[in-house]
């Protein structure tokens, strides 16, 4: 599996894959085309996640999503995974993740942030 930066010809395989959970992810107001990272496999998109720079001291993790076929793997784990670096790189102190995977975000080192049950936060250790 190899994960990279997405282009704008992903951006229709993206949808199709954020299309898989219409009760879990938003559907509008997606992130832009360039701030997605992809998973492929056998040269095909199975997992995709974004990552929006808000501030020096904000990013958040976006629109994380794997195929069911791959769930498992470990690809959702990666993707964040590379989403922080890229924070880290751009200097974001803070990234926050609103998610249904709370547990998936814990085991990665996000927190719970003023008793929220979806907003987990990750400090940033410089």
């Amino acid at each position: 599996m190899k994960i990279r930066k997405a282009t704008r010809k992903d951006f229709s395989a993206i949808l199709k894959l954020i299309r898989e959970y219409p009760d879990k992810l938003m559907q509008n107001h997606l992130p832009k085309p360039g701030e997605f990272f992809v998973a492929i496999e056998d040269s095909k998109i199975v997992g995709c996640c974004a990552l929006e720079v808000y501030s020096k001291r904000l990013a958040e993790i976006r629109s994380l999503a794997v195929t069911k076929s791959f769930q498992g793997k470990g690809i959702a784990t990666k993707l964040i995974e590379t989403c922080l670096r890229l924070a880290k790189k751009r200097g974001a102190y803070e990234v926050l993740s609103i998610t249904g995977a709370s547990k998936l975000f814990k085991k990665n080192g996000f927190g719970t942030f003023n008793k929220e049950k979806y907003a987990l936060i990750k400090i940033l250790q410089n």
